[in-house]
Formats: C-alpha cells, structure tokens, sequence
C-alpha cells in the first residue's frame, strides 16, 4: 500500500507539471484587471477580428490542399499501378523531413522580387516591375502548409484505402461499375475518417507555427500572443489570447480522435493484400503519367525544390559561413534533444508501466493528459509557463524560480516535456500493446514482479519502441522553434532559432547551413517510416 500511495502522489505531481501550462492560461481570466481589459478591447477593435478571419482563411486554404494533395497521391500509389509507383509510395514523405519555416525561407529566396528567378526573366524578357506574386502573403503561406504538411493526410488515407479499398472496388467493376463511381461511391467514402483525421492534424500543425506566419507578415492568432505578450508587454492578455487558440486547437482534435474512432468501423482485414482481388488497377496510356505526376508534383515543391533552392546560397558563400558558430549551435541543439528525449522517454515508459500495472481510472486520466500536449501549440506553452513565474515574483520577488526557467534549460526542456511526452507516449504504449499480458502472469507465477518484472520481461521487448520514441522526440526537439525562441537561455541559439533570425535579418544564404542540417536530421524518422511502409 504505501508503494501505491507514493505512485499515486508522484502520478498525480507528474500531472500538475504537464497540466500548469494550460490551467495557467485558463486561469488567466480569474486575473482581469483594467490594463489587460483596455487593451483586449483595442485590440477587438482593432486587430483581432483580422487575427481571427486571416487564421480561419488560411485554415481553410491548408484543409483543402491537403485534403486534395494528400488524398489524390493515396488514392494513386494504393489503388492504381504505374510507373515508379513503388517510389513514390515512400518519397511521398519526404516532406515530413522539412520544418514549414524552412521551405517557406527556400521559396522566399528563390521567387522574391530579386531572387534568381524574377531577375533572370526580367532580364531575359525585358520586364519592368515584379514578375510573380509576392511570396510572402496568405496564399504563399498556405502553399508552404499544403506541400508541407500534406503527409499527414497521405499517411493516414493511405493506411484506409490498402484496407479494403481495393478489394471493394474490384467487387464494384464485377458489378458493372465505373472507375469514377467506384472512387467515388467506394474508395473516399471509406476513407473519409482517415482523411478527416489527416486535415485535423495538419490543422493543428498551422495553427502552432510561428516560423511563416512572423516571417511572411501574415496576422495569425500565434502571431497576436507573440504580439501582446513582447510588445505590449501584458501577459494577462496574451494568455486570454492563447486561450482562444486553446479552445479552437481542442475542437480539432476532438474532431481528430472522433474520426480516429470511427476508421476501426470504416475499415477491417478484408482479403489478403496479395489476393488477386487485392491488387491495383493497372493503368495504362495518359492516365499513368497522370497518376505519376500526382505524386511527384507535392514531392517536387515540398522537397526537391526547397532543398536544390537553399544549396544554390549556400554555395554562393561557402567561404564566409560561420563554421565555428555552426558548431555551437549543433552542440546547443543536440544538447537540448538528447535531455528531453531521455526525461520524455523516462516519463513514457513509467506512465505505460503504472497503467499496465495498475489501469485505474486515476492512471487513465494520467496518461490521457500527457497524451494531450502534442496538439497544445508552442505559443500556449510557453504563456503558461512564464506566467506563473510571473506571479511567484510579484509574490516572492527574491524568489529564483524565475532565474532557473528563463536563464537554465530547465524551462526549454520543461516545455519540450509538455510537447513532446505524447509523442514517445504513443511509440512506448504500441511497443507494449504487443507484449501479451500473459507474459506478466507468467513471470509473476515464476516470483519476478515489480521493476524486476519491467527489467527482465518489459525492457527486452520494448527497446525497438523505445528507441523509436527517443528518436522521434529528438527530431522533434531540433525543429521546434516558438517555446525555444523565447525559452532558451541566454547565448544558448539553436539550429532553428539561428535559422529564423538570419531569415528574418534577410541572410538566407546564412540560414541555408542550419536550415539543412534540421532537414538531414528529419530526414531519420522519414527513412525508418518509409522502410516500414516498404515491408508491409
């Protein structure tokens, strides 16, 4: 029993530190004074309902392109045969390697009114003036989210259409059926929860970046905390803001995990995939340079493009890079992802082992809350972390609390922690899905229970899993830019802060260096998923 109590005491500390950022933003409002009253009522005035109508416009633009890239270029590689096919079914990802800040810096340099592109038209042709649209607005923001983020919905829509998808359809033209209503009446309707669930994610990843809507100048509501917070210096009314984000990021994934439920309904085993009924539809004539080129075009401008576009100025001043600066800001980078891979990993395997061990309602809520902080954005992490900082200052101003977040690692890691602890959550909980609970009956008939059991039963078969989510929150940790930007400790810049600001300052041949190396360091997780889409 005492064993149990203190689980239980340390489950429920563990939840008050994952959970502070949020109920410090929530209890934002219990802390209205006249000052943050004036300025959310300026600001209601003024800018937010541009906030608020530019975020829904782009929110709007990345569901539809994602839906139409990621949905289209599924529906090719699983249900029709053609050239390359087997290619394309893992280049596909490729985009998951490139954080949306960068290729929105790639497209920048390369299409702006004096990158390469625009000046050699204008010389060749003889224009005046600018040749293109400006890069750097809302549609050029969504197209940076489209071609980014798409994967999300690929992967997902994917994984429905192998199911049955295929077989149904050949039971469709048995019946006489079109190849269109057979897409149209068989294919998507399966796979419509898959796709739904794709455009939530990839939602929520728009509504936490901060990297292309500050770089492209676009008014989004992440851009408004950023606002409030830094330049009317009032934390009560950016955490009022941030609580906005939180509520509209919360309806999504609650649309996310409904149709997550309902996929289990919309898909099943079906035939073998390697039954004849199985098998794609082969394409012949135009159609299959048609299905080819649905799935290089997002591959082309979410990867190809935006890597050939930061090497042409990284070459250009290969001289004059800071090579020595380079290295402590790698050094800072890996630093930062290998302490919170490991604390993540850590926490990971002990909320799995506590509700294996004991599946309570109290664990439960645990590790459903844990599970939650991957869909907070950055923004709202970092405003509920500092304001509670702020509040023990006003009340104990020789307190040091303040110096250990803001001028230590402590705070960064804290908020990677509430990021990411989901992330290594989800890979450790499938690597313990496959250990049936009689191996643990066994053990205990055999007097091998407790950590012993966790050691010599557990651990040997959850190492693949656990390296997995150690290498997912360390890549994840080298991209993440807002609570880094803010949190990081001073002359301590990472690869990714590094790269917005030299972006920022317009020394995009600077910013290609880091930029590159957080896309070879995504490109890991991108390989081992490709390999595994490759054996199924």
């Amino acid at each position: 029993m005492p064993v149990l109590r203190l689980q239980t005491v340390l489950l429920f500390l563990l939840a008050s530190v994952l959970l502070l950022p949020v109920l410090a933003v929530l209890a934002s409002w219990l802390q209205w004074n006249a000052v943050s009253a004036q300025i959310l009522g300026e600001m209601s005035r003024t800018v937010l309902p541009d906030y608020v109508w530019t975020t829904v416009k782009l929110c709007l633009m990345v569901a539809v392109g994602v839906v139409l890239v990621g949905t289209g270029a599924a529906g090719a590689v699983t249900l029709f045969e053609f050239p390359g096919r087997r290619m394309m079914e893992w280049a596909m990802l490729l985009p998951l390697a490139m954080p949306a800040y960068v290729v929105a810096y790639a497209y920048t340099d390369f299409l702006q009114y004096s990158g390469p592109l625009q000046t050699g038209m204008r010389a060749v042709f003889g224009l005046e003036g600018r040749v293109l649209p400006e890069v750097r607005s809302l549609g050029g923001a969504a197209c940076v989210f489209v071609f980014s983020l798409y994967p999300y919905v690929y992967l997902l829509a994917r994984a429905a259409f192998a199911e049955r998808a295929s077989q149904l359809m050949e039971a469709a033209r048995l019946l006489g059926a079109s190849t269109r209503r057979r897409l149209l009446l068989v294919a998507l309707p399966l796979a419509r929860p898959a796709i739904a669930a794709g455009a939530a994610l990839a939602l929520m990843e728009t509504l936490a970046d901060f990297g292309v809507s500050s770089y492209f100048g676009i008014q989004t509501f992440t851009a408004g905390i950023y606002k409030a917070w830094l330049s009317m210096d009032d934390r009560t009314a950016a955490a009022q803001l941030a609580t906005l984000l939180l509520i509209t990021v919360i309806v999504l994934l609650r649309m996310e995990q409904r149709a997550q439920a309902r996929m289990r309904f919309a898909t099943g085993r079906g035939a073998h995939a390697g039954s004849a009924e199985g098998r794609p539809m082969v394409l012949r004539g135009y159609a299959r340079w048609i299905a080819l080129m649905l799935c290089v075009f997002p591959v082309l401008m979410g990867f190809v493009l935006p890597v050939l576009f930061m090497l042409r100025p990284l070459a250009a001043d290969w001289s004059v890079l800071p090579w020595d600066r380079f290295a402590q800001w790698t050094f800072n980078s890996l630093r930062l992802g290998v302490i919170s891979a490991a604390l993540a990993v850590g926490i990971a395997l002990w909320l799995a082992y506590s509700l294996r061990r004991s599946p309570d309602a109290f664990t439960r809520g645990v590790v459903q809350l844990a599970g939650l902080g991957y869909a907070i954005p950055g923004a709202v992490i970092v405003v509920g972390l500092l304001l509670p900082v702020g509040w023990l200052q006003s009340v104990a101003p020789h307190s040091q609390i303040g110096g250990w977040v803001t001028a230590t690692v402590v705070g960064v890691v804290w908020a990677y922690l509430v990021r990411f602890c989901a992330v290594a959550l989800q890979s450790v909980q499938s690597g313990y899905a496959r250990i049936p609970q009689s191996f643990d009956d066994s053990a205990r008939m055999l007097g091998v229970g407790g950590t012993r059991l966790a050691a010599m039963v557990h651990w040997p078969l959850l190492r693949r899993s656990t390296a997995a989510a150690a290498l997912l929150v360390f890549v994840d940790v080298m991209k993440e830019l807002p609570a880094t930007l803010v949190l990081r400790p001073f002359d301590s810049d990472t690869l990714a802060v590094v790269a917005f600001q030299l972006a920022r300052d317009e020394r995009l041949g600077e910013a290609a260096l880091p930029s590159l190396a957080l896309v070879l360091v995504g490109l890991i997780p991108v390989v081992l998923l490709s390999r595994t889409l490759r054996s199924k």
